[in-house]
Order: structure tokens, then sequence, then C-alpha cells
């Protein structure tokens, strides 16, 4: 029986009025910078800037089954790096700061495999407890030494990935600079300097890993800060791509499996898949998690990150090589395109869509319509369609987890189909669905629901 104890609700929000259903502009399309098939780079509205005695925005930070009202995220840079391709010695980091950091393996999740075939991206990756982001380009040249092409990626890391996609721009330049001005590494030492931060574990963390930041406060008081999780389009494009297998992926994710995007690159966009994926998953009630991994978002891997990867239970990664399909023991879901499989068994029945998923597809689109409707009648302020998506599956995790307590905490512990179809569930389809929510929980509650299938 899962014990819901008596701790506060952990999901605080900044003072103001409560928060409904957002309603707002559809952003642009585009993603959240170049790559992929998302065209090019819409030009980003520059982030509003708060008056002097305006205080400081707090985050919400997600750990692994809740959301609770963490501390100011801190703008750290910990490291910054050129990576380039030599034609004889492969990838390799030609200069970083400071000189004396690990970056063991960052010279190829800076660069992907296959970015020989194009001429620009950016990658989300993940060095041990930190994130990092690459801007890479590709330039032909006149020299026979290179081969035709110089290519190279700068890149920096950071404790967490949401304050990140600050520094797009100016990796641009500074990747077009280095092809242009190879060895010139002067404004990347001053950015450096004024960024660098110096790391302390908070209280009980010890030497464990940073926390995940996931997901900012919704309210107005701080839309400011919601471009740095939900860049304009990034949901839109993933509902658009996935359709409505985005249901399947909420399940995996629900259940915390270990899923593996493969897309050829460019790989910037994919790494955006990784991190909508994640946030399916995000659950804002006390006493959900404690017996469940956290998920991690790996963005991009390569084969190097075979060693790692086989010692996690749960995470969302993406990868530009195919090799990775023929090692199954890495992953239970994979994803190429848009073709969702899994070579488990127990975890087919989870790859059908059914009439509930349907009806959960059909009311997310109606939301989405609403809000494209709210920008023709409303001026005022809105949030934008990457927190509807957020808080629309938010609020359905929230029903289906809020309903298990309650039957485990009841006497008899019975979970009907009329429990189902209140938490948006097919009590039928969604039967083994249940069953991996159960026990992957720890929830105590006896399922009478029957089987067509296996009277």
């Amino acid at each position: 029986m899962v014990e819901q104890g008596d701790a506060a609700p952990l999901l605080r929000w900044a003072e103001g009025p409560a928060v409904s259903l957002p309603q707002a502009p559809e952003p642009q399309a585009g993603g959240w910078g170049r790559g992929g098939g998302g065209g090019a780079r819409p030009a980003a509205e520059p982030p509003r800037r708060r008056e002097p005695e305006e205080p400081a925005a707090p985050e919400v930070l997600l750990q692994p089954g809740r959301l609770e009202l963490g501390d100011v995220e801190e703008d750290q840079v910990v490291a910054v790096f050129v990576v380039t391709f030599d034609p004889r010695s492969g990838n390799m980091v030609e200069w970083c700061l400071p000189q004396d950091i690990d970056l063991e393996g960052v010279e190829f999740k800076s660069m992907a495999s296959g970015s020989h075939k194009i001429q620009s991206d950016f990658i989300y990756f993940r060095k041990g407890p930190f994130f990092g982001l690459a801007c890479f380009a590709n330039m032909p040249v006149e020299s026979e030494l290179e081969r035709g092409a110089r290519m190279k990626s700068v890149g920096i890391l950071s404790p967490s990935y949401t304050l990140l996609y600050r520094y797009m721009h100016f990796l641009e330049n500074q990747v077009r600079h280095q092809l242009e001005m190879p060895g010139h590494y002067s404004h990347l030492a001053a950015f450096y300097e004024d960024k660098k931060g110096v790391l302390h574990a908070g209280p009980g963390r010890g030497s464990s890993l940073p926390p995940v930041y996931w997901l900012p406060s919704i309210h107005r008081y701080m839309y400011p800060e919601m471009k740095i999780t939900h860049p304009a389009g990034c949901m839109s494009q993933f509902i658009k791509f996935f359709g409505e297998q985005i249901l399947i992926l909420w399940k995996f994710a629900l259940l915390r499996k270990r899923i593996l995007i493969f897309s050829p690159p460019p790989v910037g966009v994919v790494c955006y898949r990784v991190y909508c994926c994640c946030c399916l998953a995000n659950v804002s009630l006390p006493g959900i998690g404690g017996t469940i991994p956290e998920s991690k978002p790996f963005f991009y891997v390569n084969v190097a990150d075979i060693e790692s990867l086989e010692v996690e239970v749960s995470y969302v990664a993406c990868t530009t090589e195919k090799i990775f399909e023929e090692k199954r023991e890495l992953y239970d879901v994979y994803v190429d395109n848009q073709n969702v499989k899994t070579h488990h068994d127990h975890l087919q029945p989870l790859l059908k869509i059914n009439s509930a998923d349907r009806e959960k597809y059909r009311r997310l689109n109606e939301q989405r319509q609403m809000l494209l409707y709210s920008q023709e009648v409303e001026e005022d302020y809105n949030p934008c369609e990457e927190d509807l998506f957020v808080l629309f599956f938010l609020e359905q995790n929230n029903r289906i987890f809020q309903t298990l307590l309650e039957v485990s905490a009841s006497q008899d512990k019975t979970l009907t189909a009329e429990h189902a179809r209140g938490m948006g569930l097919d009590p039928q389809g969604d039967r083994s669905f249940l069953l991996d929510l159960l026990e992957a929980y720890g929830i105590d509650v006896m399922l009478v629901i029957d089987n067509p299938c296996c009277p």
C-alpha cells in the first residue's frame, strides 16, 4: 500500500491568481533552433528584462514523480570548448576552459556521427552531471590538408540545460568565427570569465548528480522564463510529428521506460523530441515517485555512451547511429522516425491506440484550437501553447495517480472499470498499461477489470 503521508502539497506557485488552462497566440514554427525538419529558426523575441526592483522569479524543480518549488536556478557555465575534426586524428578538443576539466567524449557528443553531410546543427547532450549545448558548422575550404572541408563545434557545459538556449546565438556566431579565424579564442575566454560559476552541493545532495530542471512555474509573473524550457513551436512540432502516437510515448514515459529515438543528422530538432517526451511524465502529487527511477534526458548519445547506458534503468535519448537498433539490451522503446516499437512482448499491447487515447488526442487538439481562437479576441497576456501541452499531461497524470492513491487507501482496494474510465483510460485497452503502472509505482490495489482475451 502506498502511504500518502502528511506532507504538504509540493507544487507551489508564485503569488498571484490561480492558473487556468493556458491560452495564447500560436507560437512560430521552427523548434528551438536550426536543423532538422523544422526549417530555419524564426527570429526569436528577445527575453524581456525585469526592472531592477523586481525580485528574481523562482523555478519549479521536478524531482522524480513530483513538482516542487526549488531555488532560483543559477546561470552557470562550467566549461567552454572548441571541437574540431582533424582528417588524420578524427574528432578532437582543440581548446577549452578551464584547462583541467574532464571533457572525455565531448568531442563525439558535440559533433554527431554523420555531421559531415550537413552544413550546420546544434546538439544538446549530457556529460556526467552536466548538460551541454554545442553548435556545429561545416565550411568548404580550398585545402588538401583539410580535404576540402573545415568542421568545428563550439559548446558549453552547465549544471542544467534549461538556460543553455540563451547562448545559442553566441555559440552559432563563435563556431562561424572559429571556422573563418581558427585559433582565436579571446571572445570565448572572456565569455567564460563572465559566466563561470562555482558549483555548490545543495542540502542533502552531497556528491549526487545535480537535480534536473524540467518545468518552470506557469504564471504570468513567470512568463519571461517560459522560453527557457519552452522555445516557440517545440511542442507544436512534436504533436504534429507524432500525432496520436504521443499517447503511446506518454504511457512509456510515465512507466519510466528506456526510450531511444533514432534520426539521421541534423540532430538538434530530435533533441527537442527527447525533451517533449520527458514533459509527458510530469506528476505533481505527494506520495508519487518514491520507488520509481528518475526519467533522465540524455539527449544525444553515441557508441561512446553504451557503457553508461547499460546501467541506466530509465532515460530518454536520441542518436544518429543505426547500430543502436541492434543493441536491444540498451533500450525498451525504439523510435525510428514516426515508428514507435518495442521488443518486449509484455509491452506490445501499449503500442495500440485505443478509444480513450483518441479521445485524449481530440481534447488536446480542441484546446489548441481554442488557444488559436483566443489570439484573435484577446490582446492581454495568455500562456503559450507549450504551457497548454505540459499542463494537459500534468493534469491527466495527476488524475490517474489521485484515483490510484484513493483506491489504495480504501478498505477493499478494488480498482474497477468505472475507476479506469474516470481516469480517462480504456478499461480493456489500457488494462496492460494499468497493471504495469501499478507494478512500477508500487501501488497496492486489486484490478478487477476482466480481460476479454483471457477468460
